[in-house]
This record gives C-alpha cells, structure tokens and sequence, in this order.
C-alpha cells in the first residue's frame, strides 16, 4: 500500500512540481526528548547550542544558548485523524479535577481557549486571520506541509518561501549553449540533456550543481546515510564476492607461486579484497550530487535540476523530464527531491541567472512554528491554527550551514522581505542573551520596520528561566518588539502532555525566561500557549508533532494578533503595532496573584476577544507609543527603560529618578492633524506609595515631559519586591495604562558570619513551584561550594537550580543545573560567583514533574563562599625572562592556596593580504531606507605545519550577533584545491585540518562605507589547542631569581585571613615552547589558585577544572639568534672576483630566464632561443638545465601532445647526462662527518643534486607513460573505426605499446628506484601507472591509497582523478560514483561556495 504521504505527488520521471497537493496527515508522532540529566553548567550565556529540532528537551535543562522548542520527557505514538467534533466550554484552560473527551483532547493539541481566540473566531467567523500577511523568520517553512496548503478562504496559503540566509545558493554563472542533440556538459561534469519544449531565445544555459546534503538537516542526511549504506553494502559485498572467488580460481590454477610475476599477480588479487573490505569500514557518504540549469524563457527565469543521483532507477530524475520551476512567489510551484528523501524544495534565481536559491528548511521548526500560528485543517477545526485565515511568507533566517543558527544577513534580509512583501506581521522564534538591551544593528532595523511601515513584530522572550533576568534579544530586550512568554494550562498539561493529574491551574512553564531586563525594563510583554501538536515537514514522514517552548507562544500570541488585524482592516481601524500592543497589554489575564508574577508572565495571558473590545472602542485615538527614558537624578548615564534596584547599596537609601515620557508616533503621522493637536492629561499613579512616589498628575504633548520619582526601599524585607508607575487618561480612564513604568527591587540577604555560610531550610516545593533567594555575595568570594538536600517525597522528582548575577557591559552571569531526585538524597554544586555583586538563586521544581503525586517535596539549600583575592587577575607574561609577583590573601576563611597554571592554547595573528568592497547587486540586499548594502571581503593566508584543531578569532566581531552595529559576519576557510574544509560566524568553531596552506575568507556587510574601510585591516587570531604533549605547565617560586636558579619552589600554603601571601609566576622555558610558535603569537591558558575543599589528591591540576580560574598570556619573543650563523662564510670569497662575478651573472641571467612568460606561440619560440644560446653558454650546467625542464612542464595546453612529452623527456635526458651518478652514488655510499662544516655543506649540495636528478627521472617517466596513453588512445579509436575488435585494455601489458617504448619505462623507472622511495607521496605516482601498466590495478590502487592517506595534507585533487580513472578500468562502479561524490568536494565548490557570497565582486574588477 503506498504511503498516504506520497498520495499525488509525482517525481522526477514525471513532473517534480506540485501545486497544493491532496495531503493526508500520517500518524503523528508526539517527539519528546528523553529525561537527561544537565551537567553543571557555568556561562555567561556566550554559546550559542545547535538548534537542531530533535535535540529539544523540556526540563532537561538544556536551556542555555538558543531558544528552542521543548517537548516533553516521553515518546508517545497518537492517531490524529481529520474527523471529530467540537470543543468544551471551560474558560483559559482553567479545569479542575479535568477528564477529556476527543474533542477537548484535540483541543488541547493546538490551544487556542486559553487566549480567547475559539471565542473570538466564533462570534467572528470572518475574522479569522483573512486579509493578514505573516513573516515566519524562522529555519523555513515547508510548502507541502499538513494544512499549510490553503487559508480558509481558499487562498494559497504561503505566498513565498525564502532562503535569506544563502545557505542554498549555488553559482549559475557559467554559461553553456547545447549542441544539436540539445546535450551539454553540465557543472558536475555529468552529460545532460535539455527538454527540447523548454523556450530558450536566447541559447543560454547557466548551469551549477550542489551536494544535496548541503541542503538538508542533520537529521534527514542520517536517515539517507543509513538507507544509502544499505544499498551500498550489497553492491560491494558482491564486488568481494567477486575478487574472492578470482583469487580461488587463481590458486586452484597455480599450485606453486614461485614465479616472481605470479607472486605479483596473486599480490594483486589479494589486495583488490583488502581494497574493497577497507572501503566498507571506512565508508563515509558524500551524498548525491544534482546538477542545476537555469535559463530565461522570454517572461520569466526557469530552474531544471538532474536528480538521477538520488534515484534507484536510472530512469527517473532526468533533467529533461523535470518540471521547469521559478520563483516560488510567481507560480507557487515546488518539488520534491526524491521518495528517498521526501523533502521539499522551492526555487528563486537571483543577479540575473547568476546565482539560484534552491530552499529548503534547516529543522521542523518554523513549519511547527507556521501551523500554530496559521494552520486550516478542514477535516477537523479543533486542529487549525489560531489564525486560519491568514497568509504568510517563510523567510529562512537559520542558516543550514551552521546547523540552523542565524545570522546577520538572514536577519536583514528577512527584514527587507518582509517590508517588500507589505507584511502586517512578523513572528521570529530565535533569540540569544545580550550585552546591552535594545541596542545593535538589528535592533535599529527592526525599529525603522515597525515605526515607519506598521509591521508588529513578535518574538519568544526565550528559554533560560526561571531566574530572573534571562529574557534574551530581540524579544525580551527589545522595545519595539512584542516578546511573549510560555504559558501551559491544566487541559494542555492533561491533553498535549498526557501527565497523570494536571494543575488546577494554568502557569508559566519553568523554563520559560523572565524579565526584568538589565535595564529594567519588564522584560517580557504578554504570555501565550508555549505548547503545540503542530505540522512538519514531509521529510520528518509524519504530520505533525509536538514541541514546547516560547518558540511555540510567539506564534500563538501572533496567530491571535493577526485575527485583530483582520477584524481591523474590515471595520476600517488603522492597524499600529502601537494600539495592538496596548490593547494585547490592557485585556491581559493576569497569572498569579503577586505583582512580582508580571516578571514571569509580563500583563498576563492575552485575550484576543477583549482586545478587540478595546480596540473598538480605543478606534478614534492616536496611535502612540510612550518611550519611557529614566534617569538617577544628577546622571545623565546609564539611561535605562525601567528601574531595577538590584544591589545592596542600592537598597539601603531613597533614589530620585528623572522620568521623560516622550510619545512618538508613526513616521507617516501628519504633523499638523495629530502632532501639533496632541494633549493629554495623565494622572500618575504609584501601585505603593509608600516605596514608590510620584507625582500625581502630567500634562503630556507631542514633545514630551519630565517628571521625578522617589524610590524608598528601606524598609523592605529581604527578596523581590516589584512595583509600577503608570499613567491613566483623565478623560478615559477606561483606556488603562498608557504607559507603565516597572520597579523592580531585589533586596539582598547580607552574609554576616564567618566562615560565610547560609543556609534556606525547610522550603515547600510543589509542582512548578518557584523559591527565589537574593544574596549579597561576600567582598573576596569568587566560588560557591553549594549542597542540596531533598526529603519527604515518594516519586522522582525533577529541579532547576540557576544562580544570576548581573554586572554592567556584560550578559548575565548565568550558572544553571537541572537535577533529577529519584529519592530523597543530597547533591552538592559548585560554580563561580563575583563578589560584591548580588546572586539570585532560583530553585524550582519543574512543572510536570511530580504531578499525580500529592507528597510536598521539602528542600534544604546550603551555600558556603569562598574565596581567594588575587592583586592581579589575568596575567600577562611579555616574554622577557622576569616572572611576575602574585599576591594572594583570603578575606573570609582559611583557604588552601594551591596555584596552578598551564598554557593550552596558542593564538597566531594575521592581517588580510586582500580586500574587497563592493556594492551588493541584488534587491534582496536592499533596505527599506532604499541603501544598498556594501560586502567587504578580506582574505587572510595560513599555513599548518602539522594536524591541528584552529578556530578564527575576531576580538571586535565574535560572540555577538544582535548586540552589535555591525550586520554580519561570515567566514570560510579553503585548502589548496579549493575545498572549503570550515565556515562559521560570530560563534566561530574549532575545526581539525590536516597539515598544509590554506585561506581564510571573511565575510563583513553593512550599508556604511566609512566603517567597512575602517575594517580593512582587521586583526584576526587563529586560535590551536595545543597536543597534550605541548601543553606548557608554568611553575611557581618564593624567590625572585628562582626561574633563574631553580631554587625556591612554591608549591602551596595556608591563607589566613587578614594576611597576604606572595609568589612568583614563572615564564615558560623558552625550550618548551610549541614548535612553530612565530614570534607576535600569543600563547593563551588559565591560572587558578584555591582548590574545591573536597577535591582529592590528584585533583585541580587542570586551573580550568577548578571552580574559579583566570585567563593567562604569554607573547611569544623574538627567535633566538643563530650563534653559529655567519661562520664560514668568509670561504666563499676565495674565489677571484672575475670568477665570482661571473658566477652572479650567470645566476641572474637564468633567474630571469625563469620568470619569462610563455603565454602565446610567440613567447614560447623566444624563450626556446634563449634556452638554446644559454645552454651553448652553460653547456651542462645543470640548474639551467632543470630550469628548463621546469619551464616546460606547463605547455601541456598545446595540440601536439605527443612532440610536447618528447621535449620534456629530452629536456629531463639532459640534466641526467649533466650529473655524474658514479660520483653521486659514492658519496650516498659514505658517511659525513656532522662536525664538519665544509662536509655538511657538500652533503647539502650533493643532496640537492640528487634531488634534480630524481625531479628528472620522475618527469621523464610521467612524459613516457603519457606517450604510452595517447598511443594506446589513437589505437583503440582506430581499431573502433575499422570495426575491429578493440584490443586495448587498460593495464593489459600487450596493449602497452612498442616493446621499445615500455622498455625505456622499465629502465627508467629502475633507475629512479636507486634514488627514492617509489611509493612515497612525491614519487608514488609512477609506481601506480607501473601497476597499472602490468594490468595489477589492485596493487596500483593500493599504493594509491596509501600516498592519499600518508601524505599528511590535504589530498591533491590529481590523486583522487587518478583514482577514479583505476576504479572505472577495474570496474567497480559502485565506487567510483563515491569516489566522485568526494571530488565534487574539490571541484567547482569550495570556489562556488566562495563565489555564492562575493559573486557581486566581480564589479570590483
């Protein structure tokens, strides 16, 4: 039975393209990440973690870095069928003692009671979403989705689908015409033909290929593998089936193998099933390769691809049967690859023809994230997204590359669609900690999107709770952005989740991030639903799934907006992100009953139905947004959003704040009909006057007013207090806050006693329950020794543990852990802190865990600081011989000073050796403003002299994407045969190279010259970790002259407070530096000096391992002089001057001869005549000679194929005649005295003899085997041409040629083997057209092998050609279709994936 999801779709034999499809859900199958315990994690929140789908988990606390979706803690299989009926009637989800039926279980899977949105739909039927167009920045939508297909309406559903990121884009700039059969010779070399109905005035084919695993996730490209490899498997089984079988045959036929030919012959057999079993262990799949045509037809650009690489039958997949496709927005026509794969893809063409955008996603999240916010399912409307009827564009922000981060120029990009397509609507469920809230070059382009074109932005506020905090940018820092938490209610819990007895009420879920923000500002704005059954991709092969998050409440929360903006513009209200956003804040339902709950759930859960009441009635008044900035008085810096009052000093006074409420309006508003008339009477209002005051009433117009407020939080206990000033309308009251100012006060418990301990006893901890404690860390802390004990409980339970301090120009210092207690037991912790600055501990039980039991879980919660005060913290050694003085004291107990120090690390600086600017070409590179964005490219040159683990390092760029004025930054690093080997961003990552010259291309866009001129020099670091076995540990002495003397040791003591210690720091012996540590190169490592106070012997060796370490450097110093360096040089000038002079000239005169061009027949002839008349003047000197040979080395470009490789072997005769061998060979014969310094310089030059002599042979043997091939060639063509029976057989030795001609082959290849190693990588070559000439291309392969893997740097793309051209002649197809996927990695595209991004560069030129 064929699989429903494949029911009317057609491949690549028949037309590839689909056009809203028939589609039957399968299955669904409810994904939920296992229950994993997180290691103890400290950060400052800088890594970004891979946002791969199928590594979500809800509660593991894999919360850190990337806001993802969560799912839940089982695997569940459930039957969603399109049938069933209605929904129940309780309101926001808020079910006692809940039992569900089919219809309130399917309501659960994609709430939408819980924001009032069922409600509103259904008193509004029309309103659902209809005449809304929705950007999903997100890692792309699939076109062929589950009810992804139409709106209810019947309108196409996606209008286009966008990759902004680049990531599948290929370079078409190469243009081919086909000959009269319509056959070209496509960008992968494979042999193509064109449909002949396909309308082409011009002729003019632009072609490219791709690696098709370059376009699909990690998770589908394991699936292929696995399948793949099957096949793979049964068609080399066969082949050792094969040579087995031959090598029996071969024995049974020859008993005694004593002939030295037969011993090869048998060699050979046997080596061919080495080859093939190898080759099955060390098998690793390219994947398939699809060749790309584009071509314009008269109106619009066409795309064919060829997928017969992905298909079983070589039938299928053709080019010429494909169905031509354009861009997706013109026709709204995809494919899909192949049945293998299930996957979908659109197509858009760029810079006319030159670049094509093949798109597909880079995880199943933004199609989830799409049908939450979108979905019509006909069969079954308890199943539609919140907003059925609305439309939406996909633009790809995760970049498939990089495993689905974002980047710069995704997000600009999407921006610009957005704008260009007339969005009212934009969702983004990505996000990341922050430097400094609403600040960077992206903020400031979302703020110009919705301020001047209207558009409501929404994002998830993130997933890094529950301390407070942890919103992440854009959506919780962000002023102009709508930032929505993750909200579960009791029928989601007992339906989507399936746990046993769910809360009786609604809450957030415990990962969800919390404000305030580091500015004060409230951090997260409304809550959603952050959980959902929603549509996947086809290639996940099922329907639907479920994943929570905030990922999933932004889209729900934008789903419910969009049915405002629908009932909108059909009554005729304006629609501003101004009035919908305060609406959304005034009709929220409050979750919770403290005021300190907001930080949580911002105003509460949005209701779309009272919105929209208020919207009515809201109808006649301006659209203003009311920017709040404050002030301490008597500051003018840091301005803030909020006040959040966070230290211990800060509590222990009154403040006065200088408040400016300045209303903007919309760029377009007329300045006459609303800026001028505005003016509102504002009464003040203070939710405690008693710790806050403010005035009681403001008169507010257009250009804003100041106004003053004290903050008095003396009296208050210690913990989270949080107050609000807001402004009503005196005329309307009715309208609500105008504008909230939020206060939010953590009053810190001081630690008094000593040694420092506190301890929290007794706390109560129920399902999603949150206990936070604020803590003054001790002056001289720098780590915690925590222990946590839990008792009266009975099934497992599950906690967060999360410590916050916040200190100023940096991303909140965050340690988090997610512990599992199968039974009552105690953990203990450890992770550092800053002293000085308040630490928030959270400790929360997670939201399901526990739920169906009806034990209290009670915890105790013990921390002691610690802390060793050091006067310097990171060290810098400046490469002299001095050490550096440490001193160290301990300010709250006895501890143990342990230093230990090691350098791990080197960084290596380099400048670009070239940079381009220019401007980019495409519109989709053009912002709203109407400015062109510039593209700098700086290449930077490298080389490794052994294995090594590098990652770029930019100061100025890394680890910051939306907290950064700079758009972009992307960056590619290249061996030598153009293969790119790594690419990343602004999280740059480690990458394993082999030895060898490479470059590195850096990747800078923004739309102002002035900074990327600024940046043309750019300073960047590649950064190695060091080999154990080079890692430097540094030493410690009491005594100044110590590193000097070797006396004086220090290796540890007893710090007492109230007394300093002090040692020295030893540079490193300038012996044990790493070889090939240039001088200006830095070596980087870590110091620390306390040690945990029940760590063992062995341990704290490694300072990174211990609770608290500082970074330590060391400049690498001039190299050493060479003492002997000069000595003997005086012997040189022994010699007469005329001699000598005679000797420079003649040097000069070849070294010119050397550097002539030989580009056209005319330089060619001169260059001929010059090494005529120098060789009658040098006659047999042979560095002329060799020069000669050199030069002609490249003329294999000529017609005359067969006189050129007879010039070579002419030219290599005469430097072989130009050495005398005997004498050469009677020096090799003896042993040099080393302590002789005239012998060492006759070993250096005979050495260098030697080398030209086998440099010669080797050129001579590759010219006669070359005149050998080309012989054989033009027999065989002539044998076909007769009709004759072909007699040439590759390796056969009676198709070799004249016995003469294999004779001087033998006799040369023998006189080479005097010399060298003939399997060596250099002369290796030879030994394989050897074998191969014999017809033993087993053991030519071998030793091909061998060169590849030996040689230590990155394989030379002529090895892997001569490779395949010995797999096709024995046979074995099967690899040589590998071989040639691993080739496609040399081609055309590490130049073409470097080509894709500066393809504009060429303007430059």
């Amino acid at each position: 039975m064929q699989n429903p999801i494949f029911k009317g779709l057609t491949w690549a034999k028949s037309p590839l393209t689909l056009i809203y499809p028939p589609f039957h859900t399968l299955p669904s199958l409810l994904i939920i990440g296992p229950e994993i315990k997180l290691k103890n994690n400290s950060n400052n929140f800088k890594k970004r973690s891979k946002k791969e789908w199928y590594h979500h988990r809800s509660g593991s606390g894999i919360r850190g870095g990337k806001y993802r979706a969560m799912p839940s803690s089982s695997i569940e299989t459930s039957n969603i069928t399109c049938g069933g009926v209605g929904g129940g009637d309780e309101e926001n989800g808020r079910l006692r003692n809940i039992k569900l039926n089919e219809s309130t279980f399917l309501a659960s899977l994609m709430p939408k009671k819980e924001i009032g949105a069922d409600r509103f739909v259904e008193a509004h039927p029309y309103y659902d979403g209809r005449s809304v167009l929705i950007a999903i920045f997100d890692s792309g939508v699939d076109p062929a989705a589950a009810c992804l297909q139409l709106t209810s309406d019947g309108k196409p559903k996606i209008l286009d689908v966008i990759d902004c990121t680049g990531s599948g884009d290929v370079d078409t700039s190469k243009v081919v015409k086909v000959d009269e059969d319509g056959r070209f010779r496509g960008a992968s070399g494979a042999s193509l033909v064109v449909n002949s109905s396909w309308k082409n005035p011009s002729g003019e084919w632009h072609v490219g290929y791709k690696l098709v695993y370059e376009l699909f996730t990690d998770t589908l490209t394991s699936r292929l593998k696995k399948e793949r490899k099957k096949k793979w498997d049964v068609k080399n089984q066969e082949e050792i089936a094969k040579a087995v079988m031959h090598l029996d045959e071969f024995d049974q036929k020859n008993t005694k193998v004593e002939d030295p030919k037969l011993k090869r012959a048998r060699e050979d057999l046997q080596n061919r099933i080495d080859i093939l079993r190898k080759q099955a262990d060390s098998y690793d799949d390219k994947g398939p390769v699809i060749d790309a045509v584009v071509w314009h037809d008269g109106e619009v650009w066409r795309v064919a691809l060829d997928t017969q690489s992905l298909e079983d039958d070589p039938k299928c997949g053709k080019l010429a049967d494909f169905v031509p496709l354009t861009n997706y927005r013109i026709e709204r026509k995809y494919g899909v690859f192949s049945k293998l794969d299930a996957c979908t893809f659109v197509v858009n063409v760029y810079d006319k023809g030159n670049i094509l955008s093949i798109v597909t996603d880079s995880s199943p999240h933004g199609t989830h994230v799409a049908g939450i916010a979108t979905a019509f399912h006909p069969q079954e409307p308890l199943l539609n997204g919140v907003a059925p009827g609305a439309q939406l564009i996909s633009c790809k922000i995760g970049d498939s590359r990089l495993g689905s981060m974002e980047t710069g120029t995704g997000l600009t990009r999407a921006l610009i669609a957005a704008v260009e397509h007339k969005c009212d609507l934009i969702n983004m469920s990505y996000g990341e900690p922050t430097l400094l809230p609403d600040y960077g070059r992206f903020v400031d382009l979302v703020n110009e999107v919705v301020n001047k074109h209207r558009l409501i932005f929404v994002s998830s506020a993130g997933n890094n709770g529950p301390a407070l905090s942890t919103v992440g940018a854009p959506g919780g820092t962000t002023s102009s952005i709508i930032g929505v938490g993750a909200y579960v209610s009791p029928a989601m819990a007992a339906g989507a989740h399936s746990v046993v007895e769910p809360l009786p009420g609604g809450l957030e879920y415990t990962w969800s991030s919390r404000g305030p923000t580091a500015d004060g500002d409230l951090g997260v704005c409304i809550s959603a639903p952050g959980g959902a059954v929603a549509p996947v991709p086809t290639w996940t092969l099922q329907g639907r799934m479920l994943m929570n998050g905030t990922s999933m409440a932004s889209p729900s929360a934008c789903g419910g907006i969009a049915l405002l903006i629908s009932a909108m513009k059909a009554e005729g209200i304006p629609v501003s992100p101004y009035s919908v956003r305060k609406a959304l804040e005034n009709t929220s339902v409050p979750v919770g009953g403290l005021p300190e709950d907001k930080l949580t759930t911002g105003q509460g859960l949005m209701q779309v139905d009272k919105a929209y009441e208020y919207i009515q009635k809201c109808r006649d008044f301006s659209c203003v947004w009311y920017q709040i900035k404050i002030n301490q008085s008597g500051k003018s810096t840091p301005t803030s959003r909020g006040i959040y009052l966070r230290e211990a000093t800060a509590c222990q006074q009154s403040t006065e704040w200088a408040v400016q409420v300045e209303p903007k309006f919309h760029e377009d508003a007329s300045k006459l009909e609303e800026l001028v008339p505005f003016e509102e009477c504002i009464e003040l209002h203070s939710s405690d006057n008693a710790v806050v005051r403010a005035p009681e009433y403001l008169l507010l117009t257009h250009n804003g007013r100041t106004f003053n407020i004290v903050v008095d939080p003396t009296n208050l206990s210690d913990g989270l207090h949080y107050y609000e000033v807001y402004g009503i309308d005196c005329k309307a009251p009715w309208r609500g806050p105008l504008f909230r100012i939020p206060i939010t006060i953590t009053k810190p418990n001081a630690v008094m006693n000593r040694p420092p301990l506190v301890s929290f006893s007794r706390m109560s901890f129920l399902p999603g329950h949150i206990e936070r404690r604020y803590i003054e860390v001790p002056l001289g802390a720098s780590w915690v020794e925590a222990t946590m004990r839990t008792f009266g409980f009975d099934t497992t339970r599950r906690f967060y543990v999360d410590t916050v301090q916040i200190c100023p120009l940096r991303r909140p210092i965050k340690w988090e852990s997610a512990v599992t207690f199968s039974s009552p037991t105690a953990r203990s912790f450890t992770f550092p802190v800053v002293g000085g600055q308040t630490m928030e501990l959270a400790i929360a039980q997670f939201w399901s865990s526990g739920m169906g039991s009806h034990e209290t879980t009670i915890v105790d919660f013990e921390i002691v600081f610690h802390g060793i005060g050091v006067n310097r913290t990171e060290l810098v050694l400046d490469g002299s011989e001095a050490p550096i003085r440490i001193e160290a004291e301990a300010l709250l107990a006895s501890e143990k000073l342990v230093p230990t120090a090691f350098l791990n690390k080197i960084r290596v600086p380099y400048r670009p050796t070239e940079a381009k600017l220019c401007t980019l070409p495409t519109n989709r590179d053009k912002l709203p403003s109407g400015k062109q964005i510039l593209a700098l490219t700086l290449t930077y040159k490298f080389k490794l002299e052994d294995v090594a683990e590098v990652k770029p390092h930019i100061p100025l760029l890394n680890n910051r994407i939306y907290d950064t004025k700079f758009e972009s930054q992307f960056y590619m690093i290249s061996d030598t045969n153009k293969r790119v080997c790594a690419m990343g961003d602004c999280y740059p990552n480690s990458s394993k190279l082999p030895k060898g010259e490479y470059t590195l291309q850096l990747y800078l866009r923004h739309d102002n010259v002035q900074y990327l001129e600024k940046m043309k020099q750019l300073v960047l670091f590649l950064e190695r970790n060091l080999e154990e076995k080079d890692v430097v540990r540094l030493n410690f002495f009491s005594e100044p002259d110590g590193p000097v003397m070797g006396n004086g040791t220090f290796k540890s003591s007893i710090l007492v407070p109230g007394k300093k210690e002090a040692f020295y720091l030893s540079p490193p012996n300038k012996d044990k530096l790493p070889k090939n540590s240039s001088q200006g190169s830095v070596l980087l490592g870590a110091i620390s000096h306390g040690k945990l106070s029940y760590a063992g012997q062995g341990e704290g060796k490694n300072p990174q391992k211990n609770p608290i370490s500082y970074q330590i450097s060391y400049v690498v110093p001039p190299i050493k002089t060479d003492e002997d360096k000069g000595k003997g040089s005086t012997s040189t000038c022994t010699k007469p001057i005329a001699e000598r002079l005679e000797e420079e000239v003649r040097d000069a005169k070849i070294k010119v001869f050397g550097s002539l061009k030989q580009d056209t027949d005319e330089d060619r002839s001169e260059w001929k005549n010059l090494a005529q008349s120098l060789k009658s003047e040098y006659p047999k000197y042979t560095p002329l000679l060799v020069k000669i040979l050199e030069s002609l080395l490249p003329w294999s470009d000529i017609g005359d194929k067969i006189h050129h490789y007879e010039e070579v072997i002419g030219a290599a005769n005469e430097v072989v005649d130009s050495i005398d061998r005997d004498e050469l060979a009677k020096f090799f014969s003896l042993k040099s005295d080393p302590e002789d310094e005239e012998a060492e310089k006759n070993k250096k030059k005979m050495e260098t003899t030697r080398d030209q002599l086998a440099e010669a042979l080797y050129q001579k043997g590759l010219a006669l085997a070359e005149i050998e091939s080309i012989k054989g060639e033009k027999a065989s063509a002539l044998a076909a041409t007769e009709g004759t029976k072909d007699v040439h057989q590759t390796g056969d030795q009676s198709a070799v040629g004249p016995d003469i001609q294999s004779d001087l082959f033998e006799e040369n290849f023998k006189e080479l083997k005097k010399w060298v190693d003939l399997k060596s990588s250099k002369y290796g070559t030879l030994s394989v057209l050897r074998e191969r000439r014999y017809g033993r291309l087993g053991t030519a392969l071998k030793v091909l092998n061998d060169m590849i893997q030996d040689d230590g740097e990155p394989p030379k793309k002529k090895l892997y050609e001569l490779k395949l051209s010995l797999l096709d002649d024995i046979g074995w197809s099967h690899l040589s279709t590998y071989e040639r996927r691993w080739m496609h990695s040399f081609r055309s595209r590490p130049a073409l994936a470097l080509r894709s991004i500066r393809r504009s560069l060429s303007a430059c030129h």
